[in-house]
């Protein structure tokens, strides 16, 4: 943190009265050396090929399985490994939120307060593609923004929403198995990276944002069934919007409990002693301060939801659409035509959908049965084609940025394939790749084509094996298909 950084007085007086002695540590936390972190992308590499791969030195975080530190002179986020979604760049102690969570693969997940993406990608890692990660931001610029994150990460399984927590809670009464949210706050914990929460700081601010909290934490409840799990967390300081929050939730919702979990030895218990009616079993909470580990200040809760299941009425009535769905979809899938336009014409839609999947195995050079063997059902939405989560309810009326995986785009008498894809695929799945060296890598993000004498048709781009975008060769050059939003300038 840049000393001449003016730390407001009332924020220091506060913590010079709720830490006593260890004040003078935590204060001299600001002018210590900030730790950066970045975690693998199980979904593109295991621990050992990515550390094998990793062109800089790396240390692992403790709480994190996936984490690891990097010196910042290192750079990675200009690094070719990062636009192939090889790593995330994250904060290490925000990394402890989704180990607390435990996401298991095949479950219903929603990260409620999602962008940019660290706590989803995280999440999408756990669940090794099966399962339903629904991620949401109420903001729309930064719903884009995750929603690029995931692309990247090569996620199948993530459907991005931008919708309040209010209307999210309508189309999923009791639905998810487990939910983060990572609330909006006053920032306290970020003060040491981010001169904007301290600027923007004030006591009014940090009552403000409590409120908010417990509106966003009060409609989650109602979207997570019985015996499920939600975690809580922020990156702030104040007891107003940790214990306080959890307290007053907890006083309204009896059928939920303050869970104890296992968790790294530098987290601090939460303080009853911090707060007004403090709830039961507050100690089971967990505190990341930054004199007492390498990272920036976090607090967390874990609750659980117990009792009997009842779901409602409306629940019923959407689950009975989407198993009808999903039935009609695996028949469809199953018997799906094996050339593009086959039977009633080539611009039927119908058929058109179904192109996709001899387009997959024919041009893009996947096995046949890939589609098959995917969590999904192919839908399309205008032009483009996805493949949904399986368990995803029908999405009428829900603002989406993203509803699945997207496959490609159907130009009437041809397919192109989505960026998306390319990102998602293994370099195990598909005949029709190419790796380019370090030099061509570059030429490629920056949009150049690149010569190519092979053969014609889209050829999937690689760098140490990770999937980079597609190029089409035609007369001896690949034609380059990276988007050009996301292009580099040369380094």
């Amino acid at each position: 943190m840049d000393t001449n950084v003016k730390l407001p007085q009332a924020f220091l007086d506060r913590m010079a009265g709720l830490l006593g002695t260890e004040y003078d540590s935590f204060l001299a936390s600001y002018h210590a050396e900030r730790h950066y972190g970045l975690r693998n992308n199980p979904l593109k590499s295991s621990e050992e090929q990515f550390t094998e791969k990793m062109p800089f030195d790396l240390e692992p975080v403790s709480w994190a399985r996936e984490g690891y530190y990097y010196h910042a002179s290192k750079q990675p986020g200009r690094h070719i490994l990062h636009e192939a979604g090889a790593y995330y760049i994250q904060e290490p102690s925000a990394m402890a939120v989704v180990e607390i969570l435990d996401p298991k693969p095949g479950e219903r997940i929603l990260d409620l307060c999602a962008a940019p993406g660290g706590k989803s990608t995280q999440i999408a890692g756990r669940m090794n593609g099966e399962g339903l990660l629904v991620s949401n931001e109420i903001i729309a610029g930064r719903a884009k923004i995750l929603s690029q994150n995931i692309e990247r990460m090569g996620v199948r399984n993530c459907v991005v929403c931008n919708e309040t927590p209010e209307r999210m809670a309508a189309f999923f009464p009791a639905f998810f198995d487990r939910i983060v949210v990572d609330a909006p706050c006053s920032g306290e914990g970020m003060f040491r990276k981010d001169e904007t929460a301290v600027a923007e700081w004030s006591e009014e601010h940090v009552e403000m944002c409590a409120q908010r909290q417990y509106g966003i934490l009060m409609e989650a409840a109602k979207m997570l069934k019985c015996g499920g799990v939600l975690v809580y967390s922020t990156c702030t300081f104040a007891p107003e919007e940790n214990e306080g929050v959890i307290s007053r939730f907890l006083k309204e919702h009896e059928d939920f409990v303050i869970e104890q979990v296992p968790h790294d030895e530098a987290f601090l218990a939460g303080r009853a002693e911090w707060t007004e009616e403090p709830a039961q079993g507050l100690s089971y909470t967990m505190r990341l301060m930054p004199h007492r580990l390498k990272g920036e200040g976090h607090y967390i809760a874990r609750l659980c939801r117990r009792g009997m299941e009842k779901i409602p009425a409306e629940t019923h009535t959407r689950e009975e659409v989407y198993t009808q769905k999903e039935t009609h979809t695996q028949e469809r899938v199953k018997n799906v035509r094996h050339k593009h336009g086959a039977g009633g014409g080539k611009d039927n839609p119908e058929n058109r959908a179904d192109g996709i999947c001899s387009f997959l195995t024919k041009e893009i050079g996947l096995p046949e049965d890939w589609i098959q063997k995917q969590h999904g059902r192919i839908e399309r939405f205008g032009e483009q084609i996805y493949l949904v989560p399986e368990q995803m309810l029908p999405m009428q009326g829900m603002k989406v940025i993203r509803p699945g995986l997207h496959l490609g785009t159907d130009k009437k008498n041809r397919i192109e394939p989505a960026h998306a894809l390319a990102l998602s695929l293994g370099i195990e799945e598909g005949t029709r790749t190419v790796e380019l060296t370090e030099q061509e890598a570059e030429r490629y993000l920056c949009g150049e084509s690149l010569p190519y004498d092979a053969a014609k048709g889209w050829i999937r781009l690689t760098y140490l094996g990770y999937p980079l975008g597609f190029g089409k060769a035609s007369n001896g050059q690949l034609k380059n298909h990276y988007p050009k939003g996301l292009r580099i300038t040369r380094r």
